[in-house]
C-alpha cells in the first residue's frame, strides 16, 4: 500500500517560484474522451455502415495495475506539474501515518 501525504514540500520549476514551495498533492484522473478528436471521428466513420468489426479489439490484457500519476499544484504561483509513481495495487491520498510498533491491520 503506498500512502502519500495532501501537501509536500517540493521544487517548484515555474520561471515565477524556481524554488522549494509547498504544493497541493491530488491524484490524476483522465479526462472524458471526446468525441470530436481525430481518432474518434476516424474510427466511427469505419465503422459506419455494413461489414462488423473494422479494427482490432484487443484481449490480451497483461497488467493487472496502473501506474499513479501525482498531480501537484504550487500553492505560491499554481504552477501545476505530473509525477508518476511506480506500479501499485492499492494507493491512498493522506492516510493516516504508520505508527512504530503497532499491530498489522488489513
Amino acid at each position: 500500500m503506498v500512502n502519500v501525504p495532501k501537501t509536500r514540500k517540493t521544487f517548484c520549476a515555474s520561471k515565477k517560484c524556481g524554488k522549494h514551495t509547498l504544493h497541493k498533492v491530488t491524484q490524476y484522473k483522465t479526462g472524458k474522451a471526446s468525441l470530436f478528436a481525430q481518432g474518434k471521428r476516424r474510427y466511427d466513420a469505419k465503422q459506419k455502415g455494413f461489414g462488423g468489426q473494422t479494427k482490432p479489439v484487443f484481449k490480451k490484457k497483461a497488467k493487472t495495475t496502473k501506474k499513479v500519476v501525482l498531480r501537484m499544484e504550487c500553492q505560491e504561483c499554481k504552477y501545476k506539474m505530473q509525477i508518476a509513481l511506480k506500479r501499485c495495487k492499492h494507493f491512498e491520498l493522506g492516510g493516516e501515518k504508520k505508527k512504530k510498533g503497532a499491530a498489522l491491520q488489513y
